[in-house]
């Protein structure tokens, strides 16, 4: 299979509020359309993930990420032009989201992705993407496809091709939170 197809094939699966399995600029992941609640509520199922811990997104762009927050924080874009890996900002003020996205603070997860596969995955469904860790909650992080547990990959709609046969480390993005007060704190370096 092409990455041209397994996209559209990927994308297919979202506009119709399925979960799928794709490879990130980190870590394996499980995703779904950012704005779906229900699609959202399978994701927290699939992870046995308690709902009041936020989940990531991923976008293609700047203007993708205004998008779902609505006031990005100068220091958020020197972040993001200076991070030397990939790196999720905690940002307060999300909009345009599933509401069982959000945090109780208000505050939503976003890293834009350079990666080739997700990049051009979030680019062209034109949405947000939750993106967390494909493994059962607490159980570590899928590096590699041929790490996720196999009760994850039973319950999604879709298993994207691309980079399955990838055997190499991964890891995890850098999270800072960046309040809306100015406080910056480092969740994971």
């Amino acid at each position: 299979m092409t990455t041209e197809q397994d996209i559209k094939n990927a994308v297919e699966v979202l506009r119709k509020g399925g979960v799928i399995l794709y490879p990130t600029d980190t870590v394996w992941g499980i995703g779904c359309d950012a704005t779906n609640e229900e699609a959202v509520a399978r994701v927290y199922k699939i992870k046995q993930r308690d709902d009041s811990k936020a989940l990531i997104c991923l976008v293609d762009s700047d203007a993708r990420l205004q998008r779902y927050v609505r006031q990005v924080p100068d220091v958020a874009w020197q972040l993001i032009d200076c991070a030397v890996r990939p790196t999720t900002l905690i940002l307060d003020g999300a909009v345009n989201l599933a509401p069982n996205l959000i945090a109780a603070d208000g505050s939503i997860g976003m890293r834009i992705t350079q990666e080739p596969f997700s990049h051009e995955l979030c680019f062209r469904f034109q949405k947000a993407l939750v993106s967390t860790s494909a493994n059962i909650s607490g159980e570590p992080a899928a590096q590699n496809y041929r790490d996720i547990d196999p009760r994850i990959v039973e319950q999604v709609d879709y298993v994207c091709w691309t980079r399955r046969q990838e055997h190499k480390p991964h890891q995890p993005s850098s999270i800072i939170k960046l309040s809306s007060d100015g406080i910056v704190q480092i969740i994971r370096s």
